[in-house]
C-alpha cells in the first residue's frame, strides 16, 4: 500500500492547540473526568484550588487556559500530575466525541450558518453526537468542493511538484510495487507486450471486458465489487491500449481511496500514472539501456521509447524518474499546449519556468525562444528537434518532440543543464536561442510600433485548455458523471 503524504492529507479532527502548544478543550474534559472518576463536584475542586465554581467550569469546557500554578493546583487536588492533565489524546472515547462536537460548533461552518450552540450533557446520547459530526463534516466538505478556486488547482500542483523535486521524481516504494508485479506474472524483460499486462491484472482478481457502450466520461471503470474492469472496443491510433488496464489497476495497487481533496487527486493521478510507466518500463532493464546509452554518450528518447514500444511522452516521464536517482543527471520536463501555455512541467536542474504569485506552473506561458516553443515551427515533423537556450539562469540543451491531442498539438521536451549535454544525442546542434524571460522585453510585451498601432483593439478569444484554468469539477472524480458510471455498472453486473 502506499500512502498519501501527510502534507497533502486534511486533518478534520486533530487537536487545535493554542499557542503555548495547549489543546484547551482535551484539558478541560481530561479535568471533568477525573473529577468525575474522584467523586467530585464542581464547588468541591473549585474550592480545593481557591477559585470560584464558574472558573472552574470555564477550565473544563475549554474556554479558558489556566496559568501553570493553577494546573498544579488542579493536579494536587485530583491526585494526579500535570504531565498527567497535558497529554494530547482523549480520556475516553466518549470525551473525544464531545471534543470533535464542541470543536466543530466553534467553527466557521456553525458560525457561517448561525447555528445555537447545543449543549452535550450527560444524557446526550453518541449516537446524536456522531450525527451530529457527520453532518458537519459533509457540509465542511461541500464547502471546501464549492470553493476549488482555480487558485487552490495551482497551489496544490505547486505544493505536488515541490515533493517531486525534493525526492527527484524517483519513488522507490512504487518502483517495488511494479516489479512484484512484473515477477509476479513471470515477466523476465522487454517490453511488456499486451498479454502480460492481462495476465497482470488476472492475477489482481480482475477480468477484462470490452464494451460498446463506456460511459463517454471515462477512459475505463473498474467494478470493485466483482472484480471487473471494463474498457471501450474502439481504441485509437495514438493510444497505447495497455495503459488504460494499468491505471485501472494501479490504483488499487496504491491503496487509493476516494480523493477528498484536488490535492488528493493530483497526488493520486501521479501515483498512477509513475506506477504505469515503472511497469511499461521496468527499472532494472531501463536504468541498463540508458547506463550503456550514456557510457556511449548517445542517451536518446527515441531509442528509449522504440525499445519499450511506448509513446514518446511515456519515455520523457520515465526518463525524468530515473535520470537523477539512476544515472546522477539532474533534469527538467515540459509538456507545452500548441497556444504556449504549459500543461505539465518537472525540474531539479535549476531551469526556471514562468511561474505565478502561488509558485505554480500550470497555466503560464513559456517564452518563444524556449525549444518548447520553438519546435511547432519546425517544417520536420518526423525528426526530433535539438536546440540550446541561454537563460539568466544558465545554458540548458532540450530536445522536443510534437504529439497531437483532442484540445490540439502539444510539444514534449527533455532538457538538461549544459554540462550534462555530453551523454545525449544531439549534442551537436547549431540550433541556438536566447531566452531573457521573465523581462518583459524579451517575448511578453509586443514591439513598440505593433502595440501602438493595435493596443487596444484587439480582442482575441484564447485556445488555452480550459481544464488547466477551471476549478475542480464537483463531485468525487472530477468530470465524471457519477450516476452515467453507476447505471453502467448495474447494467453490466453479472448479478443483474
Amino acid at each position: 500500500m502506499i500512502t498519501a503524504d501527510p502534507s497533502l492529507r486534511t486533518a478534520l479532527s486533530q487537536p487545535e492547540p493554542d499557542e503555548h502548544g495547549i489543546d484547551a478543550l482535551t484539558l478541560g474534559r481530561r479535568i471533568r473526568e477525573l473529577r468525575g472518576s474522584r467523586r467530585m463536584t464542581l464547588d468541591t475542586l473549585a474550592a480545593a484550588v481557591g477559585r470560584a465554581p464558574s472558573q472552574v467550569s470555564m477550565i473544563e469546557n475549554g474556554k479558558r487556559e489556566p496559568r501553570l500554578s493553577m494546573l498544579r493546583s488542579i493536579a494536587t487536588a485530583l491526585g494526579t500530575t500535570v504531565d498527567e492533565l497535558l497529554k494530547t489524546e482523549a480520556p475516553s472515547e466518549r470525551a473525544a466525541l464531545d471534543i470533535a462536537v464542541e470543536r466543530a460548533q466553534r467553527g466557521p461552518v456553525f458560525t457561517a450558518l448561525g447555528l445555537p450552540h447545543i449543549r452535550i450533557g450527560r444524557s446526550t446520547s453518541d449516537e446524536a453526537l456522531q450525527t451530529i459530526l457527520t453532518l458537519h463534516h459533509e457540509i465542511e466538505r461541500l464547502h471546501r468542493e464549492r470553493a476549488a478556486t482555480p487558485e487552490e488547482a495551482r497551489r496544490a500542483n505547486a505544493e505536488l511538484r515541490g515533493i517531486m523535486r525534493a525526492r527527484d521524481n524517483y519513488f522507490p516504494e512504487l518502483e517495488a510495487q511494479a516489479l512484484g508485479l512484473l515477477r509476479a506474472v513471470g515477466h523476465t524483460g522487454g517490453p511488456v507486450p499486451q498479454r502480460v499486462v492481462a495476465d497482470m491484472a488476472a492475477h489482481l482478481g480482475y477480468s477484462l471486458h470490452y464494451v460498446a457502450d463506456l460511459p463517454h466520461s471515462t477512459r475505463s471503470v473498474t467494478d470493485k465489487r466483482n472484480g471487473r474492469i471494463y474498457l471501450p472496443i474502439e481504441q485509437t491510433a495514438s493510444r497505447d491500449t495497455r495503459s488504460p488496464i494499468l491505471q485501472a489497476f494501479a490504483s488499487a495497487l496504491c491503496g487509493h481511496e476516494e480523493p477528498t481533496s484536488y490535492a488528493e487527486f493530483l497526488r493520486q493521478r501521479v501515483e498512477t500514472n509513475y506506477l504505469t510507466a515503472a511497469i511499461l518500463l521496468p527499472e532494472d532493464d531501463t536504468v541498463k539501456l540508458l547506463a550503456e546509452a550514456k557510457a556511449q554518450r548517445s542517451i536518446s528518447m527515441e531509442d528509449l521509447r522504440d525499445a519499450f514500444a511506448v509513446s514518446y511522452e511515456t519515455a520523457a516521464h520515465r526518463f525524468t524518474n530515473l535520470a537523477t536517482a539512476r544515472l546522477g543527471i539532474p533534469v527538467h520536463f515540459m509538456k507545452v499546449h500548441e497556444s504556449g501555455t504549459i500543461i505539465k512541467a518537472y525540474e531539479n536542474d535549476s531551469v526556471r519556468f514562468p511561474s505565478d504569485a502561488l509558485g505554480a506552473v500550470e497555466g503560464t506561458t513559456v517564452c518563444r525562444s524556449w525549444t518548447a516553443r520553438t519546435v511547432f515551427d519546425v517544417a520536420d515533423r518526423f525528426s526530433p528537434w535539438y536546440q540550446y537556450t541561454d537563460t539568466p539562469s544558465g545554458t540548458f540543451w532540450c530536445t522536443s518532440r510534437i504529439a497531437k491531442a483532442k484540445e490540439g498539438e502539444y510539444s514534449v521536451s527533455v532538457g538538461v543543464p549544459f554540462s550534462e549535454t555530453k551523454w545525449f544525442l544531439g549534442r551537436e546542434t547549431n540550433n541556438r536561442a536566447v531566452s531573457r524571460c521573465p523581462d518583459e522585453s524579451c517575448c511578453r510585451s509586443a514591439p513598440g510600433e505593433l502595440a501602438e498601432r493595435w493596443a487596444g483593439q484587439a480582442w482575441p478569444a484564447a485556445r488555452t485548455p480550459t481544464s488547466l484554468l477551471a476549478a475542480l469539477p464537483t463531485g468525487t472524480f472530477p468530470g465524471v458523471d457519477q450516476t452515467e458510471v453507476y447505471q453502467f455498472l448495474e447494467s453490466h453486473s453479472p448479478t443483474a
